[in-house]
């Protein structure tokens, strides 16, 4: 009979703990976010359906050639990484797989109202204007113009890019990824003082993170840290998930067989069990 109360105690604060402390432990320590949205529904919807050829010309007499090269398409940048990083603090992206990698609708966003798209209003203002312009239109239906523009990069998009080109074209203009010898386009010490901090290197950010942490993070990086200057991304799903691998890819090189090597665990543990169910039953046997 005691040895049956000592285990309803052990049992009861066992329980008590799994139940009741830890999970309001977690709910302290990591606070529930909503889960990523890749509509942007905070920037809405346009219903304009973009012309390509038209956003072409657009999107040259809009002058984005003086900040952006389209290499893909033969527009070099204006200037070098060194020159670009003293300008506007960082290396502003080359746009020729922008159509791809980013959502129609945040593209959008962006080319009309820059802070409020990359979710940084909190640190641009009139008094300290964003590096990038906003659109203010070229005489027309602006929402007109802005879709043909995004339609252009649309058009000039490759159909496809591996996870390492879109870290690259997505991320490398910040953050280094050692590990693979990938490093910032941008000049540290402006990269620093635009940022407020230098940004980190993303080696082992998986090990440190859960992939669910970055998928929120990369959405939307004021869910998880208020007041963070890291802008808003705005990957569609398809290649924030392949930013995510290649983080995964580099920083942890053995889950492939770490996996493998758990199902191999599992195994050997059922067929251990199975031997020595068989081996108790001979032996009780024998006795018997």
């Amino acid at each position: 009979m005691r040895e049956f109360k000592i285990l309803g105690v052990v049992l009861f604060f066992t329980a008590l703990i799994y139940w009741g402390v830890e999970p309001f432990a977690h709910s302290q320590m990591h606070p529930h976010v909503a889960p990523a949205d890749f509509a942007f529904k905070d920037l809405g919807a346009t219903s304009k359906v973009g012309n390509a050829t038209k956003g072409a010309e657009n999107f040259m007499s809009a002058g984005c050639i003086g900040c952006h090269g389209v290499k893909s398409q033969g527009m070099e940048p204006p200037m070098d990484n060194a020159a670009a990083s003293v300008a506007f603090g960082v290396v502003p992206p080359d746009l020729s797989t922008a159509g791809l990698i980013y959502d129609k609708n945040y593209l959008a966003a962006l080319i009309k109202e820059p802070t409020k798209a990359l979710n940084v209003e909190h640190k641009f203002n009139d008094t300290k204007p964003h590096p990038m312009i906003q659109f203010f239109g070229l005489g027309g239906d602006i929402d007109q113009e802005i879709a043909d523009i995004v339609a252009y990069l649309q058009s000039i998009a490759p159909k496809e890019i591996d996870n390492k080109k879109t870290y690259e074209d997505a991320c490398q203009r910040c953050h280094d990824m050692k590990y693979d010898k990938v490093f910032s386009t941008s000049e540290k010490d402006a990269l620093k003082a635009y940022m407020g901090t230098t940004p980190p290197d993303l080696s082992m950010m998986i090990r440190a993170k859960s992939k669910d942490y970055l998928s929120t993070f990369i959405n939307n990086p004021q869910k998880q840290l208020a007041g963070t200057s890291m802008p808003r991304v705005g990957l569609n799903e398809v290649h924030q998930n392949k930013v995510i691998s290649y983080m995964e890819k580099v920083g942890d090189r053995k889950k492939a067989e770490r996996d493998d090597l758990g199902y191999k665990l599992i195994g050997f543990m059922v067929l251990f069990t199975l031997l020595a169910y068989l081996w108790k039953v001979k032996i009780w046997r024998e006795v018997h």
